[in-house]
This record gives structure tokens, C-alpha cells and sequence, in this order.
């Protein structure tokens, strides 16, 4: 159970769970913007967009993972992000990135009907940009918000 200052985390993916554990933040991005998640937030359903996500374990301590789509659920001091991916940074190759994201900006081009083939491509787009900023270094702020 965690304590006054930190927050159970749960991150898992179809293939299995990924950390588990007590972290004092949850850095990661929604559909609708950045978010922090501190011990004893409100509860929350978001869905959560490509991006790095930072878990703060303690001050000096940070685990990174590349974060694909899926969700986030807080609710009792626990939050369970379910995503399609979370790779750790160094095991993201630029060059692949740069293919895949190239052939999701011409399956885009390709399918401008609104089909599912289109909402598949823009996720693959949308995926593709966030791990290749990511592999290039390019990551957000990783200081934690601090409780005074």
C-alpha cells in the first residue's frame, strides 16, 4: 500500500505487466494535455496519447519508458495505465522509427476516405513522432512536481 506521499502503479501492456510499484509521481501525456499524477489525486479516465512516460520513483530516481496509446486509470491512490506499448528509451532504433513513420505518412496520403485503414495510420503516424523524439532525446521536462 502507498504511502502519504506516493502512489501504487500498475503499467501493463497485452503482453504483460511492465512496472508495478510505489512512485512519488505520474508524468504522462492525455488526449488532452500533459498530467501529473501525485499521491491522493482525484480519480481520473484518460486516454493517454504517445509519449514518454516518466514514473518519479523517488528524487533522484526516474524510470522511463516510450508509452503508446491506451489508458489511464486513477481511483484510490492506484493508477493503472494500460497502453499497446511502453519500450524502455535505449531499445528505440532511429532508423526504424524513421521508416515506420514514413510509411505511415504514405498510408495516410493513400487513405483519405475516413476509413479504419485512415484512423490506423494516424495512430501509427502519431506513435511513430513521439518514439522518434524520444529515441532523438527530444523529452519533456522531467522534473516532479513538488508537494510543499
Amino acid at each position: 500500500m502507498a504511502s502519504e506521499h506516493t502512489v501504487d502503479v500498475e503499467v501493463l501492456t497485452p503482453e504483460g505487466e511492465v512496472f508495478s510499484g510505489e512512485v512519488r509521481q505520474v508524468s504522462t501525456r492525455t488526449a488532452v494535455g500533459e498530467v501529473g499524477i501525485l499521491a491522493n489525486h482525484a480519480p481520473l479516465l484518460a486516454e493517454l496519447r504517445p509519449a514518454e512516460l516518466r514514473l518519479h520513483v523517488s528524487d533522484t530516481e526516474t524510470k522511463r519508458y516510450a508509452q503508446a496509446h491506451g489508458w489511464l486509470q486513477v481511483f484510490g491512490n492506484h493508477a493503472k495505465l494500460l497502453v499497446e506499448e511502453a519500450l524502455d528509451p535505449a531499445d528505440l532504433d532511429a532508423a526504424t522509427l524513421k521508416e515506420q513513420l514514413a510509411d505511415a505518412e504514405q498510408r495516410l496520403t493513400e487513405s483519405k476516405d475516413g476509413s479504419g485503414a485512415n484512423g490506423r495510420a494516424r495512430k501509427d503516424l502519431e506513435r511513430a513522432e513521439a518514439f522518434l523524439a524520444i529515441a532523438q532525446g527530444k523529452r519533456g521536462d522531467p522534473t516532479p512536481l513538488r508537494r510543499n
